[in-house]
């Protein structure tokens, strides 16, 4: 608790610590608290190496404050270990500081050599390496250098008193990297499934909204955005839903999903579901959620693939997209200009050409599998 107090001073906690915690949010990443720490230190050189478990030793990526190493991390590497023999740096203890002539202890006979590359290589008088290892995968090297003075026993205590919370903020760190590339798949697949999401407020003004349904807003007179933010629909019909679906979720979150039809070409609906979960943060409660679905493809772009998909003439492939979009065999034949006979001999044959086992399965088979993708 002494080397701690110490070490880490009422000013440090502030400075130091909010910025190695905020670290993992910013770009470059840790660059407010690679700066506050050059400064602490009194370093001319501070920097972090990042490697994954699993990556090659050479594979690190480097970030820095202060004066550039004249190696980058690459280099360093070649410097301590002959290529096929493992580096120093990952016979580091976790949380313990070591000094360069520890690290050329560790790097065998060769040691004293790489030392004098990596200190008079930089022009460096003394530095200070500490590990820091994530259970994710991340190892992760902080390094101080000077250029004309030795570090002291404040400066390692130091050092050793941010490890802990830098652990801390590593973990942080990868979970973040974790979702954002899981978010990132699942966003590609909505994407392509042509799916879109927007919360709404109690007054029906645009809370968040992912690209999809950002893009949607922007380049589509179907839904829109008013000058005060309010989400509208160009069908009454359509908007006058939107706004009872709002007050019905505002006087009870356990309100039923509602659907809302919003145009035929290109064809468009709306899924509007109340939000049950509901974040302590943030100025604004969205009430409901409102998950757009659609066919980006215009009716003719959809008949021609699924005409080259699944061997259908144009007649079939006309009627299959009409079905596909809810239409009964009979509206179907009308729009299409089809007797009911022909339009039921041609569904057969479509069911047998997509291996659909009727229109439910159809509809899902075009617009909620895979073959959306296509």
């Amino acid at each position: 608790m002494t080397i701690f107090a110490m070490a880490i001073t009422r000013e440090d906690e502030t400075d130091l610590l909010t910025a190695l915690h905020e670290g993992p949010l910013e770009q470059p990443l840790w660059s407010t608290f690679l700066t506050r720490l050059r400064l602490r230190a009194g370093a001319d050189h501070v920097s972090l190496q990042f490697r994954r478990a699993d990556a090659a030793p050479e594979d690190v990526i480097s970030l820095f404050s202060g004066k550039p190493s004249l190696a980058g991390p690459r280099d360093r590497y070649d410097w301590f270990s002959p290529p096929g023999r493992t580096h120093p740096y990952q016979k580091l203890r976790l949380g313990r500081v070591y000094a360069a002539g520890d690290l050329a202890d560790l790097a065998d006979a060769s040691g004293l050599t790489a030392r004098g590359n990596m200190l008079l290589g930089n022009d460096w008088r003394d530095m200070r390496v500490i590990r820091i290892g994530d259970p994710n995968g991340y190892n992760v090297w902080l390094t101080i250098a000077r250029q004309n003075a030795l570090f002291t026993g404040t400066d390692t205590a130091l050092l050793s008193a941010l490890a802990p919370h830098f652990a801390i903020a590593l973990r942080n760190f990868a979970a973040i990297e974790r979702e954002r590339i899981r978010a990132g798949i699942a966003a590609d697949a909505i994407r392509r499934l042509n799916f879109g999401w927007l919360t709404l407020d109690i007054g029906g003004r645009v809370v968040d909204c992912d690209s999809q349904a950002e893009r949607l807003l922007r380049n589509s007179q179907i839904l829109v955005r008013s000058a005060r933010g309010r989400l509208m629909a160009s069908s009454p019909e359509a908007d006058r839903a939107l706004g009872e679906a709002l007050r019905a979720f505002a006087a009870d979150s356990d309100n039923r999903p509602r659907v809302v039809h919003l145009s035929d070409e290109p064809w468009l609906d709306m899924l509007l579901v109340p939000m049950r979960e509901r974040a302590i943060s943030g100025a604004v409660t969205p009430i409901l959620i409102a998950y757009v679905h659609g066919d980006e493809r215009s009716s003719a772009d959809r008949r021609d693939q699924l005409a080259q998909l699944f061997d259908l003439t144009p007649s079939e492939a006309a009627l299959a997209v009409a079905l596909s979009r809810g239409k009964s065999i009979a509206d179907a034949a009308i729009e299409l200009n089809l007797t009911i006979e022909t339009a039921r001999n041609y569904s057969k044959k479509i069911y047998a050409k997509t291996g659909a086992r009727g229109q439910p399965d159809l509809i899902r088979l075009i617009l909620a599998s895979v073959i959306a993708l296509a």
